[in-house]
């Protein structure tokens, strides 16, 4: 697999170290689960913007719920 060097600052070095030495992984194991969670908490608070906006337009609101009425067929 590719590497490549990112620089963190120390503080962040020590906590993702401590968090390997807990858990027994590798510190580039604990960095990509801490990047995906993070990418996968920006999707759905991005899903949730775009929602929120939906559901603020009563016209598209309107046709978001007889869209889902006809996919529950």
């Amino acid at each position: 697999m590719a590497s490549t060097t990112v620089r963190i600052s120390e503080a962040t070095r020590r906590i993702v170290q401590e968090l390997a030495s807990q858990t027994g992984e590798s510190m580039r194991d604990v960095l990509e689960k801490a990047i995906e969670e993070y990418r996968r908490r920006r999707f759905f608070e991005q899903v949730n913007a775009a929602y929120e906006a939906l559901s603020n337009d009563p016209e598209e609101w309107q046709n978001e719920l007889q869209e889902r009425k006809l996919l529950e067929g």
